[in-house]
């Protein structure tokens, strides 16, 4: 329950300046950007209207080149990989960031002050009297040099010091006065904080993260490149599913029709009704189960290219996939996958890193050893009482200072403990290496197998649907000449059967086929070649922020990001729907077309159970082809 602010429970009380309770807007009031205008995604229950939907060709290369485009941040399948195009440029600022560290330095203090504190002195005229005097002095100190860091961890500068004095007394030698110095120092630490590899260590470090950073960005751009490869071959997976449950669903009501017309006849049982029935009811089911799969797999395919759930337009691929073997040497895959997977290579630049931190570590253990040298040119310009200008000549009064500064914390403990540290992370990184490695190489055999598998199921598959499309038209010859012949029983079922086990493995090899393709994309990207295999390389584009000279000047030219490029061709164009690639034919053609019987005359004997009436049954026609894009 939410409880009144106190000044709002007592207005007469003041309402102190402090927050004491949670100010929590509206949901409505926060801005930012808002869903675009979608339209109403198709389901299996209202799906988008065939004549009024139009049909979108899309060749793999092209889908692959959309998903590009849209990549500024990189998608994979099931959402956002956490990458996007602008990390290596971000994390390529911080090598500015790192150098900054050796830019000359120009300071320039300037400072005004008087000053009048009274006093106490015995009175001149008369010396038992005490009389309190406060003269007011006026001065004026400007400080200006110039220092800079060197990649030695040298610290050089130059500097000016002016300090005028003005004093509101009189008997002054010079009034006012003006004392100058312009001053040279260096300080060389010799052992701490010294050297060109522990200073050049942070840049060092910033490169080797720019270079991870482009390495995580390439690696997520070859997971969604994969992703897109396999999410187009699901959906002619899919699309060749929903055909063939079609069919098996077609095949199906001319059997409950048979077997209805049957029943009524008297030459069927209830038993063969309800057999067809129940098999209707089963692909019926399965067909609504494979038009689901169609719309998720154009969905996840349409979510990794950028695209809206729904465009006016539906997706139909026209790549046809590839039916040949490909050849993989084991060892020439290892070789390839060492130099070029980018999990891999960061790993290494990981170590790389590590080491440079290594040299800051042991840097830092060591005793704090300066030598220091300066050099000063002092002068001094006044008015004296007599109102004459007088002042040193140049390089009259000098000084000099030279000398080692040394300090050391006893026991060093801390520096010690992160030089442990720092020697623990690179044991442990170095076992991170291996491990990514040894997962390396069982991903890799994991691909290596399945490339196997699926091309010597798709080859079994292949075999099945022949010989399933060879017993097809053997069972529907045998219906066929039964149901022409009087008196002789034919048995839809054995048809029905056929048309099943047909139906099943024309879907099963464009899956095994399918599965092929997208695992021959898989193996490239566990190869870590899978963006040069498809052309695709990467551009750095150029964008304009502030330079060195601030906002008062001409912006200065930085890089971006690295945005990918279009890629070059590489898939077949067929312009069919893929799905034609696996033999789509009618399984009932023309030639396989059932004849229409003329059932003998009824007679006053009841008929056997196992004849046939087909009376007013017409022969099963011809499905509808697969819809064919335009």
């Amino acid at each position: 329950m939410a409880v009144a602010p106190a000044h709002a429970r007592e207005p007469w009380r003041v309402v102190l300046p402090e927050q004491r309770h949670m100010q929590i807007r509206n949901p409505g009031q926060v801005p930012g950007p808002r869903f675009p205008e979608i339209p109403t995604p198709p389901t299996v229950t209202v799906p988008e209207p065939a004549d009024s939907c139009p049909i979108w060709d899309m060749p793999l290369d092209q889908a692959i080149r959309i998903a590009l485009d849209n990549s500024e941040v990189i998608r994979v399948l099931g959402g956002s990989s956490g990458r996007t195009i602008y990390d290596p440029a971000v994390a390529n600022t911080q090598i500015d960031v790192a150098r900054g560290r050796f830019d000359p330095n120009l300071e320039s203090n300037n400072n005004f002050f008087r000053n009048q504190t009274p006093g106490e002195s015995f009175d001149p005229v008369d010396p038992s009297r005490v009389i309190i005097t406060g003269p007011a002095n006026n001065e004026y100190s400007n400080r200006t040099g110039l220092s800079k860091i060197g990649p030695t961890g040298a610290t050089a500068g130059v500097g000016v010091v002016t300090d005028p004095r003005r004093y509101d007394m009189t008997g002054l030698p010079l009034n006012p006065r003006v004392p100058t110095s312009f001053e040279m120092s260096v300080t060389q630490p010799l052992l701490q904080g010294g050297g060109w590899r522990p200073n050049l260590a942070p840049i060092e470090i910033a490169r080797i993260d720019t270079e991870r950073s482009f390495f995580q960005m390439k690696d997520a751009v070859q997971e969604m490149v994969r992703g897109v490869v396999e999410a187009y071959w699901a959906l002619v997976a899919a699309r060749t599913d929903v055909w063939a449950r079609e069919q098996q669903v077609k095949q199906t009501e001319y059997a409950l029709k048979v077997a209805e017309a049957n029943l009524a006849s008297g030459f069927a049982s209830l038993a063969d009704v309800a057999q067809s029935r129940s098999a209707l009811a089963d692909f019926r089911a399965g067909l609504i189960t494979a038009n689901a799969a169609v719309l998720d797999r154009e969905a996840a395919l349409r979510n990794i290219l950028g695209l809206p759930p729904s465009v006016p337009s539906r997706i139909v691929p026209v790549s046809p996939p590839s039916s040949q073997r490909l050849e993989v040497e084991w060892p020439t895959v290892l070789d390839v996958a060492a130099v070029r997977r980018p999990d891999l290579i960061e790993w290494k630049l990981i170590l790389e890193a590590q080491q440079q931190h290594l040299i800051v570590r042991r840097n830092e253990a060591l005793p704090r050893v300066d030598a220091v040298a300066l050099y000063r040119w002092n002068g001094l310009e006044g008015r004296t009482p007599d109102r004459e200008i007088v002042s040193t000549h140049a390089g009259q009064y000098t000084e000099w200072q030279l000398g080692v500064n040394f300090s050391v914390p006893l026991g060093q403990r801390a520096s010690r403990a992160r030089l442990r540290e720092e020697e623990l992370l690179i044991r442990r990184d170095r076992a991170q290496l291996d491990q990514a490695f040894h997962q390396a190489a069982h991903q890799l055999a994991d691909s290596y197998r399945n490339l196997a598998q699926y091309y010597d199921q798709y080859r079994a598959y292949q075999d099945s649907r022949i010989a399933s499309r060879e017993n097809l038209d053997a069972q529907m010859a045998v219906f066929s000449v039964n149901l022409s012949r009087q008196g002789e029983r034919a048995i839809y079922l054995n048809v029905l059967q056929a048309i099943t086990a047909w139906g099943n493995a024309v879907s099963a090899e464009a899956r095994a086929l399918t599965a092929y393709n997208a695992e021959l994309a898989t193996l490239e990207r566990q190869s870590g070649v899978i963006l040069e295999a498809h052309g695709i390389r990467f551009a750095e584009e150029r964008f304009a922020s502030i330079g060195p000279m601030g906002r008062l000047f001409a912006d200065r030219c930085y890089p971006r990001d690295f945005q990918p490029g279009p890629n070059a061709p590489r898939y077949p164009d067929s312009e069919r729907p893929a799905e034609n690639a696996f033999d789509l034919e009618d399984p009932v053609g023309p030639r396989r077309r059932l004849p229409s019987v003329t059932p003998p005359e009824p007679s006053s004997a009841k008929p056997a159970a196992s004849e046939i009436n087909v009376r007013g049954i017409e022969p099963i026609p011809r499905p509808m082809p697969f819809p064919q894009s335009k």
